[in-house]
């Protein structure tokens, strides 16, 4: 039959287990949410970087318009 101390040992294995798994899970979620965070902050960094991006266009444009140069076409 099942040895005492074979049964204790296995218990003890799956406790081990089972608390790996559990400080797995909340790493995985820790990770989950930086990962999820810094999503968020790169699409908000791009939209701010296309607006800014946009805004020197526009600012040349209006310098160049205000000196007299010619205006480069909008396909240059």
């Amino acid at each position: 039959m099942t040895d005492p101390d074979s049964s204790s040992i296995l218990g003890e294995r799956i406790d081990a287990l089972e608390m790996r798994i559990a400080y797995q899970d909340d790493t995985i979620e820790t990770l989950n949410k930086t990962v999820t965070e810094q999503w968020r902050r790169i699409d908000a960094l791009s939209r701010e970087v296309l607006q800014l991006r946009e805004r020197v266009e526009e600012a040349e444009m209006k310098s160049r318009t205000a000196s007299g140069e010619p205006e480069i076409p909008p396909h240059y």
